[in-house]
């Protein structure tokens, strides 16, 4: 028997006070944040990618 995975649990963002960040802070905040939205939308580019060779090797029609 095969065991089921654990759900997977969607972390929710919790964004930080920013009243005491000077700017430099501001702008290197800003540079992680971008770096994890390109992160993120590579991550979304490759599942995509899976998907759509798991759709044309058994022929799923596109929705």
């Amino acid at each position: 028997m095969m065991e089921e995975d654990p759900p997977r649990r969607i972390q929710g963002f919790v964004p930080p006070v920013l009243d005491g960040w000077d700017v430099e802070e501001l702008k290197d905040y800003i540079g992680r944040l971008r770096a994890e939205i390109d992160r993120v939308e590579a991550a979304i580019a490759r599942k995509q990618v899976h998907r759509g060779a798991a759709d044309a090797f058994f022929r799923r029609p596109k929705e």
